[in-house]
């Protein structure tokens, strides 16, 4: 299992390499998580669709500030020593004082440290893209607040089906002004258009896992972080329904490759 120096805050922010990306995988739960740890990834991040449908609620919809506070304080409670990021969704709120109070009442540790040493926040509603003012607004607040934590500015022009490259660069420059820490632009992105997003950003830039790219392919291009998203949520449960569908069948039940249920059980001591 990874542990950090006495700095996770630096030492998270040194994870971000452009050109040596790292993976980040997204968990759902505590298990998960320690999942993703003990195979000696350096950093756990969190899935809000993962989130959001463990408790029967629409994704992006404000609706798993609760749920995602209790997770991460689950998981840090299992994983002390762990670099996690958390998936923050808008911030959870429309004026930057209120997103800063709510980061710090929802993820507050000891004192007034935070239990987590990054977060994603996005410049996306709803599933529907704002004014570009809206998360500048918060990310200085955010960074006003708490100077330490990685904040992960996400432009969501492609997740949202604008594939404006010029907007994007736009929404970059004036959140790198507001004082992110890193770029995240998910979506299905040609290398095309990950390459000049990298070239124009003065700070890292993180991508979601690609099933038409690599990590090499990727790193060619100077990516500094591949977060998972959802897709390892996704996969779990299409496994569980595959699995399931073949019960119904009548075929025996599919073990292979399939962890323990003492394995399992492990994870959450």
């Amino acid at each position: 299992m990874t542990s950090t120096t006495t700095d996770p805050h630096r030492t998270f922010h040194s994870l971000h390499i452009p050109g040596n990306p790292f993976i980040l995988p997204c968990a759902w739960d505590v298990a998960s998580a320690r999942l993703f740890a003990e195979a000696g990834h350096p950093a756990v991040g969190t899935t809000s669709l993962g989130v959001a449908a463990g408790i029967g609620v629409a994704d992006e919809d404000r609706e798993t500030l609760r749920a995602m506070a209790d997770l991460l304080e689950n998981i840090r409670r299992s994983l002390p020593d762990a670099l996690l990021t958390c998936d923050f969704e808008d911030g959870y709120g429309d004026d930057p004082a209120t997103v800063v109070e709510t980061l710090r009442g929802a993820f507050a540790g000891e004192g007034a440290d935070l239990r987590i040493d990054g977060i994603n926040i996005e410049d996306s509603a709803r599933g529907r893209l704002v004014e570009p003012l809206a998360l500048v607004g918060k990310v200085s607040a955010i960074k006003e607040g708490f100077p330490d934590l990685f904040v992960n500015a996400r432009i969501d022009t492609y997740w949202t089906g604008q594939d404006s490259l010029g907007d994007t660069l736009e929404r970059m420059r004036r959140y790198v002004d507001a004082g992110a820490d890193g770029i995240f632009v998910p979506g299905d992105l040609d290398l095309a258009v990950v390459k000049p997003i990298v070239d124009a950003s003065p700070l890292p830039v993180n991508v979601l896992a690609s099933p038409r790219y690599s990590r090499g392919q990727f790193a060619e291009v100077g990516v500094a972080r591949i977060s998972t998203g959802s897709l390892l949520y996704r996969a779990a449960i299409s496994a569980a329904a595959q699995s399931l569908s073949g019960l119904r069948e009548d075929r025996p039940a599919q073990t292979a490759n399939v962890l323990t249920y003492r394995t399992v059980s492990q994870l959450g001591d």
